[in-house]
């Protein structure tokens, strides 16, 4: 297939190119690199840059580029408390940004959608782990932004018969031997910690222990950033046939901050020294994902579920680019 992702110089958009172009798909990836890296977009990929809420751009980008099977969509501001002070940047410019591509997929003629979406669309969980069709109250502007591009695939497949899936998830984590996490500024914990390996922070500020979880710390669900790529292809590959799909993507363990510490100890060999500061405003004490029916529909499955194994992997890539795309 010919496949458009959209945010494909960012960190899960690269890694989920480069998995496409391994599969023998013709990718093309748009990205106006503001956190995205040029560096980071395989070398047999087309790349154009370009923004999404520049509607001419767009326009342009679908009529360089016929013949678009499918979409990934990847292109976003991401950050949940970045939206709580900058509602607009999220409310507005990621509709915006996906408003306009969708116009011209539909345009276009493209058949097949996938969304990434975030399980910030649930801020207060009535049941865990999380199922795909529990309530959604987004916790955030940038979970209602993700949520309202939910809705506009649902009127685009009823409108314009376009196939279409939304992945929820939490927290990417890990790198390939190629591409990795280089966010400016990092707010991500492992790469924090590892940083923290790296000599280039002093230690790692804990936001609160006294949580009713088995060390008092924070429990989340970190899925390798692979496996989230092939969740995407896996749902690229078999939405004509099985239909528009919602799907929760969760390792299927939750691992909590003092444990991705205590892991990243023994894979780095550093002390790791931590900080154990106030409770963040608004953080549950669990989140974890289901993700039992893209499992059941569509076998996937996580290569890389083990903590170790997830925290290694990046790891390998951090210390190998110890300033990110820049070194």
């Amino acid at each position: 297939m010919k496949v458009l992702v959209t945010g494909g110089a960012g960190y899960i958009g690269s890694i989920t190119a480069a998995e496409l172009v391994q599969a023998g798909h013709a990718v093309v990836v748009f990205d106006n690199l503001y956190q995205g890296h040029r560096a980071a977009v395989h070398p047999d990929a087309a790349f154009i840059e370009g923004d999404l809420r520049d509607t001419d751009a767009v326009k342009r980008l679908f009529q360089e580029h016929k013949g678009i099977d499918g979409i990934m969509h990847f292109a976003s501001f991401t950050l949940v408390g970045e939206s709580m002070e900058q509602p607009l940047m999220y409310l507005r410019d990621n509709v915006i940004a996906g408003s306009n591509l969708l116009e011209q997929a539909a345009a276009h003629n493209v058949g097949r959608f996938i969304l990434s979406s975030t399980a910030n669309l649930f801020d207060d969980p009535q049941t865990m782990p999380i199922e795909p069709d529990d309530r959604i109250v987004p916790g955030s502007p940038y979970g209602e932004s993700k949520f309202f591009l939910e809705r506009l695939l649902h009127w685009f497949e009823r409108i314009y018969g376009m196939r279409y899936a939304c992945l929820r998830y939490f927290n990417a984590a890990g790198d390939t031997a190629n591409r990795g996490e280089d966010h400016d500024p990092e707010t991500h914990l492992i790469p924090i910690v590892l940083q923290v390996a790296l000599g280039q922070r002093d230690k790692v500020i804990i936001f609160g222990d006294d949580y009713p979880t088995n060390d008092g710390t924070c429990v989340r669900d970190y899925v390798h950033v692979v496996d989230l790529a092939q969740a995407h292809m896996l749902a690229l590959e078999n939405i004509q046939d099985i239909g528009s799909r919602k799907y929760n993507l969760g390792n299927g363990n939750g691992f909590s901050v003092l444990e991705v510490i205590n892991a990243a100890r023994k894979v780095t060999g550093h002390a790791i020294p931590l900080e154990v500061g106030p409770r963040r405003p608004g953080d549950p004490a669990v989140l974890i994902a289901s993700s039992t029916n893209i499992r059941e529909e569509l076998g996937w499955e996580p290569r890389y579920p083990d903590l170790e194994q997830i925290v290694s992997s990046a790891w390998e890539w951090h210390s190998a680019h110890p300033h990110g795309y820049a070194k």
